[in-house]
């Protein structure tokens, strides 16, 4: 910072008369992602000043005259801006295009939109993620995004957590790091507890609403979230950041760097614990996670391997609060007793504890897991115009979630009734552990088209083939009568296999210099295989297969710099998910493949130096559009299999229509708001319940209706308002509202999470002693008007003697007033 106000001084003395000399500011961006490039090399008039980390630059005084910026990057191509010193403060924005030196970032590009790709998107870089990150999970730095809706199990963010965006569960939203993907290739969910803190080694995040681009790995069926941890810091650097807060919840790590060493080499590395007792009574985490890479880069030549893993421990709050214990209704707490859903000691229990209502009591109720992932990457130049970015990989997962089971009987696990005197025991307490232990392997390629001297045209061609396998089994690991039990009986064993590969193929094109094209097409074959039996000793034998062809165009027009107008239609199929084919009898495959077709339009505005609010301002909005119309939906309802499990049934026509709104506006890096509201409508078409008469016969509704789609509110809004009174202190009001969602397709009122509206605090202070390159102090206040919320929940129902109906509903309270307070070290 000494160096850098010197360099200012010098410039300001030789510019002219003080009296005349105006600040200049600015940021460096990559063009194609947005993401800041920090550490950029800024040279006025030939004298150079280094960006600030988060790749924003300031000159505090610049005479009268005419000047020279040039911005440099190691990897993107030089930029020469001539501006007119001005006493007003003015502000400059360079977008870099990337160069023949290849980054990291080359290897994700291929999957990312960009305005070229007439998509909705959000673009996050490693600074937004690091404000928000004071420990909990990735869906909740993400929650002031547009169209997004997040949960825990335990209430804070820490532990299991989970992410809605435009209604749709993380099984239908693609995840992918560095272009692997990292969805479950059975269940299709995304489980980010499995990496605690993988937010502190990203490096730039893009959420993608909507079918968007072809992504490798399962389905992108409303939204896909692409993470890449590709950074290339050039410089020697490490950090720590500590949080406490409510809940006995820390977060400690470290993180450390060589810079170049040798001139080619560069090694990176994280280690990372973050422990929490969770708001819910009994809702524990221990998170421990560990990340590293090493580089090899020449002029055309990138190959970076990395790894990273995650091991968890959770105490199993899975299965949420009964309505009664939050409402404190007796009469309904009895309906819940009569029903056998709690016993009378549990339902006290309930009543007790209210809204942080624990189920399990056994000491190792816990869930443990961990997840190694190993990947190899190249990027490589292929002459000016053409690179290569390729990638093999490597996921080995296991772990088990531990259970008490009472009055379990002995036939259920393959043992044999226990005599005592002249007494049969057919029921006993028991110990058991259910894993999963399983391999996800393949490789991933795109070549990419990227001319220099004329970039009207673009094009990749990729793919990816994976290859995923899983064993599923049981075990009794303790019995209150052993019965003619092994050591570790193992009651139930199936294995599944997966293959699953695509290929795509995709261009833009400026056709005129306001109007631009873009067509994407996929093919993507799945071979599914599962052998062996489940927990209720039901065949799950399963033969499935399928191939998919996704076509995707667009096009974009620009009204003026600054303003566009974009439009899309994309095609989206998925197969279904593992229990879709294991609820069911032997045999049945029933379950269809699902289908999406999207179109999606609007408008952008981004004025980097706003004329309308005035210099120093920066002003960005977007308008989209968009109408998502399913064919064959997987969803509830109401039918159950022969032992009571829910079955997911397809339905001919559903929709989500709606629009969203964003903007940002900022004056001077003072003062910034920036908003997101969207409003939809989700319908299932020719909606039929299935219900239960007293003698457990099904009921199908006569009539057909439209219904709301379970968890869809209709509203979602949030709001960012920050602002910097002092230099380094930055202060933030977030607040977000989410309406009305049911639990159920039967839009019932009685089956509902209520809406709820959540107003955070943040505060971030840097200071730069001469020691050390920052301190930073940081305050996070959740839910400051101590709201009482559930944010997820879920129904069932059995008819009681009469035939009458009786609901049961499970709710998942959000923790009221809490603190994450945090100290961040930079050497």
């Amino acid at each position: 910072m000494k160096r850098f106000l010197t360099t200012g001084a010098a410039l300001l003395a030789l510019s002219g008369p003080a009296w005349a000399q105006g600040p200049v500011s600015g940021s460096v961006t990559d063009a194609r992602t947005g993401t800041a490039l920090p550490g950029a090399t800024v040279l006025l008039d030939g004298a150079a000043i280094a960006a600030t980390a988060d790749g924003t630059f300031i000159l505090p005084a610049v005479g009268p005259g005419s000047h020279e910026l040039r911005i440099t990057f190691v990897g993107y191509e030089p930029i020469v801006r001539r501006f007119q010193g001005q006493a007003a403060a003015q502000q400059i924005f360079f977008a870099l295009q990337p160069a023949g030196v290849l980054t990291g970032e080359a290897l994700v590009t291929a999957t990312r939109a960009n305005e070229r790709t007439a998509t909705a998107y959000t673009n996050l870089s490693k600074e937004d993620l690091a404000k928000r990150n004071f420990g909990q999970d990735i869906p909740y730095l993400l929650d002031q995004t547009p169209s997004v809706v997040v949960n825990s199990d335990a209430g804070a963010g820490v532990g299991y957590t989970d992410i809605r965006i435009r209604g749709t569960s993380n099984t239908g939203i693609n995840m992918t790091i560095n272009g692997v993907p990292l969805n479950d290739a059975e269940s299709h969910g995304s489980f980010l507890v499995n990496l605690p803190d993988l937010a502190s080694s990203v490096n730039s995040l893009q959420v993608q609403r909507g079918v968007g681009t072809s992504q490798n790995g399962g389905a992108a069926f409303g939204a896909s979230i692409n993470i890449s941890t590709l950074d290339n810091r050039r410089e020697a650097y490490g950090e720590t950041q500590n949080t406490y807060g409510s809940f006995n919840t820390w977060k400690n790590n470290v993180q450390f760097g060589t810079g170049l060493v040798g001139k080619y080499f560069t090694f990176d590395g994280r280690l990372s614990r973050i422990v929490s007792d969770g708001y819910v009574k009994r809702g524990a985490s221990d998170l421990k996670s560990y990340y590293f890479s090493a580089g090899y880069q020449q002029k055309n030549t990138l190959l970076k391997f990395i790894t990273f893993s995650g091991r968890e421990k959770t105490y199993q709050a899975w299965n949420g609060v009964p309505e009664p214990a939050i409402t404190g209704d007796r009469t309904l707490l009895q309906q819940y007793i009569d029903n056998g859903e709690l016993s009378e000691a549990d339902a006290e229990r309930a009543m007790q504890e209210g809204r942080r209502y624990s189920y399990y009591t056994y000491d190792n109720q816990t869930d443990n897991y961990q997840q190694n992932h190993y990947q190899l990457h190249l990027a490589q130049g292929l002459g000016d115009d053409w690179n290569l970015g390729a990638a093999l990989h490597l996921t080995r997962g296991f772990g088990y979630y531990e259970s008490y089971r009472a009055r379990r009987r002995f036939t259920d696990y393959g043992l044999q009734n226990v005599i005592i005197g002249g007494d049969t025991l057919t029921r006993t307490n028991l110990v058991d552990q259910k894993w999963l232990d399983n391999y996800f392997y393949g490789g991933t390629f795109a070549l990419n088209y990227q001319p220099k001297a004329n970039d009207k045209l673009q094009a990749t061609v990729g793919g990816a083939w994976n290859r995923f396998t899983n064993d599923h089994y049981g075990e009794v690991i303790w019995a209150q009568y052993a019965s003619n039990s092994n050591i570790r009986q193992r009651y139930y064993f199936n294995d599944a296999r997966k293959t699953d590969y695509n290929g795509y193929a995709r261009a833009t094109w400026q056709v005129l210099p306001k109007l631009g094209v873009y067509g994407d097409v996929q093919v993507r074959h799945i071979e599914y295989t599962i052998d062996g039996v489940e927990d209720d000793q039901n065949d799950v034998t399963t033969r499935a297969r399928y191939t998919f062809f996704n076509p995707k165009a667009g096009a974009t027009f620009t009204l003026r710099e600054g303003q566009q107008l974009y439009a899309s239609f994309a095609v989206g199929q998925r197969e279904p998910v593992r229990s879709d084919f294991t609820d069911r009898p032997a045999g049945d495959q029933s379950a269809k493949a699902e289908r999406l077709n999207d179109l999606e339009g609007g408008y952008r505005l981004s004025l980097p130096n706003s004329t309308l609010l005035g210099p120093g301002t920066a002003l960005r909005v977007e308008a989209n559009y968009f109408y998502m119309n399913y064919r064959n939906q997987l969803v509830a309802t109401g039918q159950l299999n022969d032992v009571g499990t829910a079955l997911r049934t397809n339905v001919a026509r559903s929709y989500r229509t709606g629009v969203e709104l964003s903007g940002f506006a900022s004056a001077n890096d003072k003062i910034s708001l920036s908003s997101t509201l969207t409003l939809s409508r989700n319908r299932i078409l020719g909606f039929r319940e299935v219900i239960y008469d007293a003698d457990y016969t099904p009921i199908v509704a006569s009539e057909a209706r439209s219904t709301t789609i379970s968890y869809s509110p209709s509203v979602v809004s949030a709001h960012t308002l920050e602002g910097q009174p002092l230099k380094g202190l930055r202060l933030a009001l977030l607040y977000k509202t989410v309406s009305r969602q049911y639990l159920d397709n039967s839009t019932s009122e009685d089956r509902r999470l209520k809406p709820y509206q959540v107003l955070d605090f943040r505060l971030r202070y840097s200071i730069y002693p001469s020691f050390m390159k920052e301190v930073e102090l940081g305050l996070l206040v959740n839910n400051v008007l101590n709201r009482r919320y559930e944010a997820n929940g879920y129904t069932y129902g059995y008819p009681d003697a009469t035939g009458r109906q009786q609901t049961f509903n499970w709710y998942f309270p959000q923790a009221t007033r809490n603190f994450l307070a945090s100290v961040g070290v930079k050497f």
